[in-house]
């Protein structure tokens, strides 16, 4: 997996309660560390505040593959990159890596579609032109 292709990345704290009877953070969980990912991207890349009253974005699609247990003690990284824009909507990837004695390891991959959504009328819209800017701009 080459990492070097992702420009944002999130710290996360795996917390006792994300841990299951095995012993390793529970499959639910990594897509939370996804979301906490693409919140963190949007505050870091779009400058812009949204106001999530009126317009916003809706997650229409996630997936994830996983790769290896994810532990209590585990160091672990979101990584995550907008691959697609479109004209309402956008894709993201995920790379979710564990570092356990100096030694980073693949947990997981995931992607993400999200659709650019005015909550009053309960209708897509077209990403704001700032958002797009923004986010060329980081991803080139």
């Amino acid at each position: 997996m080459d990492l070097s292709t992702f420009k944002h990345k999130t710290r996360i704290q795996v917390r006792f309660k994300d841990i299951d009877k095995l012993g390793h953070v529970n499959n639910a969980n990594h897509l939370t560390y996804f979301e906490l990912s693409r919140v963190n991207y949007l505050a870091d890349v779009i400058k812009t505040p949204i106001d999530w009253s009126k317009d916003g974005i809706i997650l229409a699609r996630i997936e994830v593959d996983y790769k290896s247990p994810i532990l209590l003690e585990d160091e672990v990284w979101v990584y995550a990159k907008v691959s697609r824009l479109g004209t309402s909507s956008y894709d993201m990837d995920y790379v979710i890596v564990r570092i356990a004695n100096d030694v980073t390891t693949l947990a997981a991959l995931g992607k993400s579609v999200q659709v650019c959504f005015n909550y009053e009328t309960s209708k897509p819209i077209k990403m704001p032109p700032d958002w797009r800017a923004f986010i060329e701009n980081f991803e080139r």
